[in-house]
C-alpha cells in the first residue's frame, strides 16, 4: 500500500485539558485525493481542518503531510494554501496585487510573479480583473480570486473552510462543479470542510462524517448514501426514515424487523445486529413504491397524513410499520392522484432498499 498523503493518527485535541472537541482521530488521505470533512457545528470537522493548517496544535496524537511529521512546523512552512468563507482579501489592493501577496511574501522576483499571477487568474477565469479591487466584484468572483491566491504559490494541498457558505444557492451549485472541475484539472489534494451534505456529495472524493468529535464514517459518496454506518451517518447524509424494530431472525446479509405495530419487515443487515436487539431500519423516501405488487416482501398499508408539492415532485407523509412520520418522495406528475389526508394507499419496497443498523 502506497504511503498516505496526509495521515492523523490518534489525534486528540482540547482547548481546556479536560473535553476534547476532536477524539482519537486516525485518517489517511491519498496523494490527489479530494476529501470533505462533513458534521454539524461542532462536531469537530473544522477543528481538524485547523491542526493540518497549523493555526491549531494537537493535543496528542501526529499529522504527517508528505511522509513528514507537522504537528509543530509553523503555518507558513507547511505549504499549504486555505481558503476561508470571508476570503480574506485586503480590500486596499487590486486583484493582481491580491493574488501575488504569498509570492512577494516569499521574495520571488517580479517577472515570475507576474507569469504566476496571470496563471493562477488563469485558472478561475479572472484574468481580465487584474486590476480591480474586491469592493468591484461578486461574491463569487471574490471567491474565485481568494482560490487563485491559494494556487499561486503551487502548495502541495489546499484547505478550504466552508468556501461558498456567503453565496446564494444557484452560485453556489455552479462554484462547486467549479472547484471539482479545477481540482480535476490539477491533482491536486483539497481538504474541504461543510456542513452541507449535498455539497459533500457532489464534490468530493470521499467524505468523512464527524459528530461529537470522533469521525463516524469515511467512504465514497456513493457508500455513504447506499450504506450508512450507523443512524447518524444515516440521518444526516440525504434524508432518510428511521423505523424502530426489533431483530427477530438474522439470515447472512439480511434481516426480519418487528416493528412497533407488528409488521416484519425484510432488510439488510447492518454491523452489529444481534437477534433480539432493538434496531433502527432506515428507507430513502425515493426507494418506497406506490401500489407495489402482491408478491413485494415489504408490502403495507399506509395512511397519509400530509402532502407536500415541492414543484419537481411530491412528499407524502404516512402512518406505517408502527411509524407516525413515514415519508414518501414520488414524481410530481402522480399528484392527481393523492386526493386527501386520511387515505389509505399501499406502499412497498425491495429488501435491499433498507438497512437495519444497530444503536449506538
Amino acid at each position: 500500500m502506497n504511503e498516505p498523503f496526509i495521515a492523523f493518527e490518534g489525534v486528540r485535541k482540547s482547548y481546556d485539558g479536560k473535553n476534547y472537541v476532536v477524539r482519537g482521530l486516525d485518517l489517511s488521505v491519498a496523494k490527489g485525493e479530494f476529501l470533505t470533512l462533513l458534521g454539524p457545528s461542532g462536531s469537530g470537522k473544522t477543528t481538524t481542518l485547523m491542526m493540518l493548517a497549523g493555526f491549531e496544535a494537537p493535543t496528542h496524537g501526529t499529522i504527517t503531510l508528505a511522509g513528514h511529521r507537522i504537528d509543530s512546523v509553523p503555518p507558513h512552512r507547511r505549504n499549504i494554501g486555505v481558503v476561508f468563507q470571508n476570503y480574506a482579501l485586503f480590500p486596499h489592493m487590486t486583484v493582481g496585487e491580491n493574488v501575488a501577496f504569498p509570492l512577494k511574501m516569499r521574495r520571488l522576483g517580479k517577472a515570475q510573479t507576474a507569469e504566476r499571477v496571470r496563471r493562477a487568474l488563469d485558472m478561475v477565469r479572472m484574468e481580465s480583473f487584474q486590476t480591480r479591487r474586491p469592493n468591484q466584484l461578486s461574491g463569487g468572483q471574490q471567491q474565485r480570486i481568494a482560490l487563485a491566491r491559494a494556487l499561486v504559490f503551487e502548495p502541495q494541498l489546499i484547505l478550504m473552510d466552508e468556501p461558498l457558505g456567503a453565496l446564494d444557492k444557484q452560485l453556489r451549485e455552479h462554484m462547486q462543479l467549479e472547484i471539482k472541475h479545477l481540482h480535476g484539472r490539477l491533482g491536486i489534494n483539497v481538504v474541504y470542510v461543510t456542513h452541507d451534505q449535498s455539497e459533500a456529495l457532489t464534490m468530493s472524493d470521499r467524505v468523512g462524517v464527524f459528530d461529537d468529535g470522533t469521525l463516524q464514517q469515511i467512504a465514497s459518496p456513493h457508500a455513504l448514501y447506499e450504506a450508512p454506518a450507523n443512524p447518524f451517518v444515516a440521518t444526516f447524509i440525504g434524508e432518510n426514515n428511521a423505523i424502530a424494530g426489533e431483530v427477530v431472525e438474522l439470515v447472512g446479509k439480511t434481516c426480519r424487523i418487528r416493528t412497533a405495530d407488528g409488521s416484519i419487515i425484510s432488510a439488510l443487515a447492518g454491523d452489529g445486529l444481534k437477534q433480539g436487539t432493538r434496531t433502527t431500519l432506515v428507507l430513502r423516501p425515493e426507494r418506497i413504491t406506490l401500489s407495489s405488487p402482491a408478491e413485494t416482501p415489504n408490502r403495507f398499508t399506509a395512511k397519509i397524513v400530509e402532502l407536500i408539492y415541492h414543484g419537481d415532485h411530491l412528499r407524502l407523509r404516512v402512518q406505517a410499520c408502527g411509524c407516525e412520520d413515514v415519508r414518501i418522495k414520488v414524481p410530481a406528475a402522480l399528484a392527481d392522484t393523492f386526493r386527501a389526508s386520511g387515505d389509505n394507499i399501499v406502499i412497498g419496497w425491495a429488501p435491499d432498499d433498507c438497512r437495519a443498523l444497530a444503536l449506538s
